[in-house]
């Protein structure tokens, strides 16, 4: 039985071997092999390697933080074309509240205090579903942090019902008041969103989620609740 650890790809040499670490992290949890693939901008794509595996049963699990057009639509024609008969694919990792718990990790890291303002920065996406599973992840971070959480887009549609774009929401939160405002990041790795993050004129930028340990918990949770046993003699450590 093999994991499939699915993300959307990035021209980022970071965000890649971000993707490579968090799957080297998930094996040595689970004790098992995870491979990984991508749905855009670079290959393997999860048809490639599900169709390598000659029929192994696979837990498919989606390295995305919500369940966007990828996740809904994407991954399972990827899956179809594969012809593997045998794959369970997981929820995406967010919304989930380790989400938040790590959010609210990497903020105390890079130096928020209490009563400095929110922005949860998001990539963007112009998805009605997605869109109301950052609000629900939004409200689990506000009551983490005590305060109402803006949500922002790295990457904001140009067309009305997306969220507006990260220097604009921290451009306005200060003019509301805000002495001091920190932004924190959701998203999983380096890149070119995350850089417009740190311009956007803020106080504070958290990291990306990364590694956080709330990240990878969540992604080995992800796949042992698969509904597939564990391979004999595996050994699963969720905390």
């Amino acid at each position: 039985m093999g994991t499939l650890l699915v993300a959307h790809g990035t021209r980022s040499e970071h965000g890649v071997a971000m993707i490579g670490e968090l799957a080297a992290a998930m094996s040595g949890r689970l004790a098992e092999t995870v491979r990984v693939a991508f749905v855009d901008v670079l290959g393997p794509t999860p048809a490639e390697v599900l169709s390598a595996l000659d029929h192994e049963p696979t837990v498919v699990v989606p390295a995305f933080l919500s369940s966007g057009f990828h996740v809904r639509h994407d991954l399972p024609r990827e899956v179809a074309e594969s012809g593997h008969r045998t794959v369970t694919t997981t929820p995406a990792l967010g919304p989930s509240p380790e989400l938040a718990r790590a959010m609210l990790g990497r903020l105390q890291e890079a130096g928020w205090r209490r009563g400095d303002a929110v922005v949860m920065a998001a990539a963007g996406t112009r998805d009605a579903h997605a869109q109301g599973e950052l609000r629900r992840t939004a409200a689990a971070l506000s009551a983490l942090v005590g305060t109402r959480v803006s949500i922002a887009f790295a990457a904001p549609s140009q067309q009305s019902e997306g969220y507006p774009s990260v220097p604009e929401v921290v451009a306005r939160v200060r003019s509301d008041g805000a002495r001091s405002v920190a932004v924190a990041s959701y998203l999983l790795a380096e890149g070119l969103f995350q850089q417009r993050l740190r311009d956007a004129g803020a106080d504070v930028v958290a990291a990306p989620l990364g590694l956080h340990p709330a990240v990878v918990r969540l992604a080995c949770l992800r796949r042992s609740y698969a509904g597939l046993a564990t391979p004999s003699g595996a050994r699963v450590v969720l905390g």
